[in-house]
């Protein structure tokens, strides 16, 4: 293996950005809490960094990645046995194994992070940790094989630059059927707490997602450069997008609506920030503004209590960029693929992209549902109301975020 220093140098610093959109998360979704919550709804995205490490050293990189076809892969490689300073990425083998296998796990540690926000303030840390462990080995996991470990979607033709699918799309009918299954708090706190820590988790996330896409290239060439543009641009859109329909909806300009909006165009380019031309990537933003913001007061019509609406911005912005880059798709923007989408003709792409999106969506959202009610008769799930009420950073945690003031 001959080693391109320029491409690892680079991929290292991709996976350094992408975990560091894990805390970024904990502090957008601990600002958007109220006060007596901060830690314990942090707590669930840092754990992930521990734990989702553990499994994906053990069992989690060998599952997603050793086999070819089919559902999920084998356990040829767990503990990452076979796996030495000379063995390549299976992307690119100018790249060490090791920073594809470090790259990816940054991606499992904050998918499942992402589905803490629609049950905040009631699940109990024992039920999560077991969610968290299942959730990952029985929707995560397979995902992965299936569209970038070499399994049946990717053998059929469906495409996912970073993670519409495997990330976003099926985190966000996770989150759904967690809130059903959960149900609504019976104790509504003062949320959110603090705009500006949302803000900061926001920065953090949008720096992040730089690497989170332009590094899903794995190589620095002309689409790595087209596919961090369009990253910005998204996100930029979304934003404005989201701003101006809510300033309308409510005659003032909402700082939080600008900041949700760019998470939005985040989520929806993800898919296919490197199969796109740069307009593109703006009509993908600017629809992702309207139509996640148009989910989330969708959500509210229904009283669904997803409390940071995951669903509506992750859920509904990953299923949009996989079914958009169905219809914006340009081989001229990515040669090597070389996939036209249905704007330039290729109707049964985009009947693919469809298609994959409602399967993932029925399996992550019936597994989830399913996996919830087994965890339940283990150990309750639900936060009793009067822990609600006192916070679960003290009853859960024995911690408090912030003192009270004399």
């Amino acid at each position: 293996m001959v080693i391109d220093t320029g491409n690892t140098g680079f991929m290292i610093l991709c996976s350094s950005l992408v975990m560091l959109m894990t805390p970024g998360l904990a502090f957008f979704y601990g600002g958007l809490v109220g006060r007596k919550n901060v830690l314990a709804i942090m707590i669930q995205s840092f754990v992930s960094m521990g734990w989702t490490t553990v499994l994906w050293w053990a069992f989690g990189y060998s599952l997603c990645f050793s086999g070819t076809g089919g559902v999920i892969g084998n356990l040829d490689m767990a503990f990452l046995n076979g796996v030495n300073l000379m063995s390549p990425s299976p992307i690119n083998s100018t790249i060490p194994v090791f920073v594809f296998i470090a790259y990816q796990m940054m991606f499992a540690i904050i998918t499942p992070a992402l589905i803490t926000g629609a049950f905040a303030n009631r699940v109990t840390f024992k039920a999560y940790m077991l969610f968290l462990t299942a959730w990952l080995i029985f929707v995560y996991f397979p995902f992965v094989h299936m569209v970038w470990g070499g399994g049946i979607l990717a053998q059929w033709g469906v495409l996912d630059f970073a993670g519409g699918i495997v990330v976003h799309n099926i985190a966000g009918m996770a989150a759904l059927a967690s809130v059903l299954f959960v149900g609504r708090r019976q104790f509504v706190d003062r949320g959110p707490h603090s705009i500006p820590l949302v803000a900061l988790g926001t920065g953090l996330l949008w720096f992040g997602w730089y690497g989170f896409n332009a590094g899903s290239e794995f190589r620095v060439d002309s689409v790595t450069a087209s596919a961090f543009i369009n990253t910005d641009l998204a996100a930029s859109f979304g934003a404005i997008a989201w701003l101006f329909v809510e300033w309308f909806s409510s005659r003032k300009p909402k700082f939080l609506g600008l900041l949700t909006g760019a998470v939005a165009g985040l989520a929806t380019i993800t898919p296919a920030a490197g199969y796109v031309s740069p307009g593109s990537a703006v009509a993908i933003g600017t629809v992702a503004g309207l139509v996640c913001y148009w989910a989330v007061m969708l959500k509210n019509k229904l009283k669904w209590d997803d409390a940071l609406d995951v669903w509506g911005v992750h859920g509904v912005g990953g299923a949009l960029g996989i079914i958009l880059l169905g219809v914006l798709a340009d081989a001229n923007y990515n040669p090597a693929v070389h996939t036209n989408g249905l704007l330039f003709g290729n109707s049964t792409f985009f009947v693919k992209q469809v298609v994959a999106v409602l399967g993932s969506s029925v399996w992550a959202f019936v597994f989830t549902y399913a996996m919830l009610w087994l965890i339940d008769k283990i150990t309750p799930v639900r936060v009793p109301q009067e822990q609600q009420i006192a916070g679960l950073d003290e009853v859960l945690h024995g911690e408090i975020a912030y003192l009270e003031q004399v």
